[in-house]
């Protein structure tokens, strides 16, 4: 009973904060939705004469600026915008924060695994300043990352300003990452679920986490709607952000053979965005300038690739020059139009406009946060797969109308095998596109396509720091030992050659006891009755403190030594009990008595003992791993 009432207490006080976390993570939110909201209007917008469009349930935090500062759209100012951007973003994570580069869930991710659960309180600060500048002038990236680590960030602060332990910061900081994600997306159960699937790129869920990453995200959530109606009077701060054309639905199986070939193609994109993001990383990493000036260049380049879509889309048309622009910033203008069957190309125009943006997309982004920018990836990975799902749905569409009535669908079906092959996270992102778009009628085929894409994409993942499951996680180490060595008990191991082994009668003085330790390597020495069964045990440390404290020590008998609770080990102890008391005891060895009532003393077993037990089990559980990976190779 008090083991199920002390985890009750921790559960409501993880509940608790966890509402708490919710509360900061909605108005953090908020701040960044401003801040982003400002940016763009005043750098993209009244410089360089680009409104980029977004979602159409998006709440505008400003009005776009009823003049520019040239007249009209200047690709040269948007050069200049994007570039002083990556500059000022640049100085800022690097002089402040150097672990604020790049994509923040990340850097939650790391910080749970490897850094118990500690994020310095001036990272997300830094992140949500960085990112808010660096993709408001037009650098391409999400909000997932920074809002994510403002999240994860406060979790981690109350935990260590609270004093709690490194199990609760943990939580708290999972919390925090989903509560940002559900309040940025409006997306509470997606949130949650992403935040305890990130952390790992197998088949695994931080499950501990879940209930107060419910509470976190639902509060952020309702706190991020709240604070948008009452400050900016919005009408549709809890509707899902993207608008959807009426009347999508699955009612023909068919449909799944075109979709099987839509998460193939999906599954060789993800491949072409996760190693051309690290590839360009990597080569950034070697460029001969300071880390500061790097993500200047990043956004140099990503503004040359925006304005190259842009020139070579002329032939087709203003409209579909305005669409090639949404390789830069948040970019959700075209995915938005095509949702809503607002894209009047004719087909292969179609298929060319969203290709450019797809691909062009997944170019701006490595280039970005590759090069130190910051920002996140799920964004622009909803636009990578919505723009090459939309540009397959509309070939589909034309060539087998029967089987592909709704070319809309593949926009959201693209952005669910897209995301869940780059980031191994295929059940939150089937209900995070589902949340986003209200297609619940598509969760089918969102399961379908989600499910092949993550099988199919294995080795690759764009968040470089998860780890395959909780055996691999720092954070699990300790529950992994005991999890390898539940089932195995001590008979199996308990060494025959340890049957040698030096008793004391309860009755032996304290001269003797003290020759004893002398003559003897052993450390811990039962003791026994007249009739040689245990009665207890002492060891070398419990007789020097003995001697110290007491000042008629040299009169006691080995029955004064006897340490009281400490259970001794029988030989159908499991071996992860074992484990349990060698943790909580200052002792090498501990003995094992027989487990017939009669406390008859069968031998002693050592630390050494069990360690070597686990390497066993380790070896061999590594050993099957690599088999099944050599097999699925």
């Amino acid at each position: 009973m008090p083991v199920r009432v002390g985890q009750f207490r921790l559960l409501a006080r993880l509940i608790g904060l966890a509402a708490l976390v919710g509360i900061v993570a909605g108005l953090g939110a908020v701040a960044f939705q401003v801040l982003s909201g400002v940016v763009v209007k005043g750098g993209l917008g009244f410089l360089a004469g680009y409104s980029p469009g977004g979602p159409i349930n998006e709440v505008e935090v400003l009005k776009a600026p009823a003049a520019t500062l040239l007249g009209g759209f200047s690709p040269w100012m948007l050069l200049a915008v994007i570039s002083a951007g990556g500059l000022i973003s640049g100085l800022i994570v690097y002089t402040l924060a150097p672990e604020a580069e790049g994509h923040g869930t990340d850097a939650a991710i790391r910080a749970y695994h490897r850094n118990r659960g500690l994020i310095r309180p001036i990272v997300p600060l830094v992140k949500i300043v960085a990112s808010a500048v660096t993709i408001g002038t037009g650098g391409s990236g999400g909000r997932e990352g920074p809002i994510a680590q403002i999240g994860a960030g406060f979790g981690s602060l109350l935990a260590v300003r609270l004093r709690l332990s490194e199990y609760e910061r943990r939580i708290l900081l999972a919390a925090g990452l989903g509560a940002g994600i559900a309040a940025i997306f409006r997306a509470p159960l997606a949130g949650a679920i992403f935040a305890i699937e990130v952390m790992y790129r197998e088949e695994d869920f931080e499950a501990e986490a879940l209930i107060p990453a419910f509470i976190a995200c639902t509060v952020a959530y309702c706190t991020f709607g709240l604070s948008m109606r009452g400050v900016f009077a919005a009408e549709s701060h809890f509707d899902p952000i993207f608008m959807v054309v009426v009347g999508l639905k699955f009612d023909n199986p068919a449909l799944l053979v075109p979709l099987t070939v839509l998460a193939v193609l999906m599954v060789g994109a993800s491949w072409l965005y996760v190693r051309g993001f690290y590839g360009i990383t990597a080569l950034f990493a070697r460029l001969p300038l300071p880390k500061h000036f790097r993500p200047m260049v990043g956004a140099l380049l990503t503004g040359l690739v925006g304005l190259g879509a842009y020139y070579a889309l002329a032939g087709v048309g203003p409209r579909a020059q305005q669409h090639s622009l949404n390789v830069l910033s948040f970019g959700y203008g075209l995915l938005q139009d095509t949702l809503v069957g607002r894209t009047p190309y004719a087909l292969w125009s179609g298929v060319l406009v969203l290709t450019v943006v797809g691909l062009g997309k997944l170019l701006t982004t490595s280039l970005t946060i590759g090069s130190g920018g910051s920002g996140g990836v799920f964004g622009p990975s909803m636009v990578i797969g919505g723009s090459l799902g939309g540009a397959v749905g509309l070939l589909f569409h034309h060539y087998l109308p029967s089987a592909a009535p709704q070319p809309e669908a593949f926009v959201i079906l693209g952005m669910a095998s897209f995301f869940s092959a780059a980031a191994k996270t295929p059940v939150s992102t089937i209900i995070m596109v589902s949340e986003l778009t209200a297609g619940y009628e598509l969760l089918l085929p969102a399961m379908w396509v989600a499910a092949l894409a993550y099988l199919l994409s294995r080795p690759w993942s764009i968040y470089r720091e998860q780890v395959k499951t909780r055996i691999q996680s720092p954070a699990h180490r300790s529950d992994f030992i005991i999890n390898v060595l539940k089932g195995k008990t001590v008979r199996e191991i308990l060494p025959a050659e340890r049957a040698g082994f030096d008793t004391v009668s309860t009755d032996t003085p304290m001269p003797a006891i003290q020759q004893l330790i002398t003559r003897t390597t052993q450390t811990v020495f039962p003791v026994v009755d007249a009739e040689g069964l245990y009665v207890g045990l002492f060891g070398i440390n419990d007789v020097r403190e003995f001697l110290y404290e007491r000042q008629m020590g040299s009169l006691a008998i080995a029955q004064d030594l006897v340490i009281p609770g400490v259970q001794p080990l029988r030989p159908d102890t499991d071996l992860s009990a074992a484990m349990w008391e060698f943790a909580r005891l200052p002792y090498e060895e501990l003995p094992v008595i027989a487990d017939d009532g009669s406390r008859r003393i069968m031998g002693m077993l050592g630390r050494r003992e069990i360690l070597a037990a686990y390497n066993l089990q380790l070896r061999g559980h590594e050993e099957g791993q690599a088999e099944d990976e050599t097999a699925s190779e």
